[in-house]
């Protein structure tokens, strides 16, 4: 069912936008004040904030200014703690997508054994169970250990956290086929392969690109974190290296730029999982 008013929604994002800028600006708002304070809390956050005569925070139009700048020239290079927002986007886009695909490449495969076979089902479910709830960063040291190279260490941890969203899903989706159309498969002697792949497959289309939306969204939440940790290059370590330099309008532009991301791919995987639904 289409709204009458497609515009209502739109302008109601507009009025929650500027509703929340308007209370920043006035968050971060401070009058001029003289004030004495201690020299070593001036050269942390600065000697205007110090006083009170400027927000610690950054205001507005200040982060407008940052994100301009970074979108001005997002691919420069000058050195290893010094490179352009862009290039640290594309380090954690290049490693999300090849942990994603990675899982994708294990889990469907699996989850479609899992799915056809109760026993099998059975049988894994335990090891599944245990290992799924384990948090992705808890792996990281492990992995560090074991592979010693951070870059690999991280797209690692996104195979792992990618991993088991889209094996269970798939499995659920598999399972959930109605075995009136496997019937009907085994009626006009359609063999296992085909069957896999022509009723199987986009029956449980839908359910698989649920699980492989909610991995997207999982592994680009963990990248951030494990580059932190790793350092080196990625839009996590820009985050870490901006709080080093007490750089606030930074980080939050590099928030802004993270949650676009993370939108950019959710829709593009929603767009994939409307393609393949089908209705009854």
């Amino acid at each position: 069912m289409r709204s009458a008013r497609p515009w209502l929604a739109p302008l109601l994002s507009a009025l929650f936008l500027a509703l929340l800028v308007g209370v920043w600006y006035l968050a971060t708002y401070q009058p001029a004040a003289e004030a004495t304070v201690d020299s070593e809390y001036a050269a942390l956050v600065g000697q205007a904030a110090s006083t009170g005569a400027k927000s610690a925070m950054p205001t507005p139009g200040e982060v407008g200014a940052k994100l301009w700048e970074h979108l001005s020239d997002p691919f420069y290079d000058r050195g290893t703690n010094d490179k352009g927002i862009g290039i640290q986007l594309l380090y954690s886009i290049g490693r999300v997508l090849l942990g994603f695909g990675l899982a994708a490449l294990v889990a469907i495969p699996l989850g479609f054994v899992i799915g056809m076979s109760p026993l099998i089902y059975k049988a894994l479910d335990p090891f599944i169970q245990v290992l799924k709830p384990v948090s992705p960063l808890a792996w990281m040291p492990l992995a560090l250990y074991t592979i010693k190279d951070s870059g690999i260490s991280a797209i690692f941890v996104i195979f792992i956290c990618s991993l088991w969203p889209m094996l269970v899903n798939t499995a659920f989706g598999v399972a959930g086929v109605r075995r009136d159309w496997l019937n009907v498969a085994r009626t006009l002697e359609v063999s296992r392969l085909r069957t896999a792949f022509q009723v199987i497959l986009p029956a449980a289309a839908p359910t698989i690109m649920t699980g492989m939306r909610i991995s997207i969204g999982i592994a680009w939440l963990v990248i951030v974190a494990a580059e932190m940790l790793v350092g080196g290059t990625g839009i996590g370590y820009f985050v870490w290296n901006e709080w080093n330099n007490l750089s606030i309008a930074n980080i939050i532009s590099a928030i802004l730029f993270i949650g676009l991301i993370g939108m950019a791919l959710d829709t593009l995987l929603a767009r994939l999982a409307r393609a393949v639904t089908y209705r009854e």
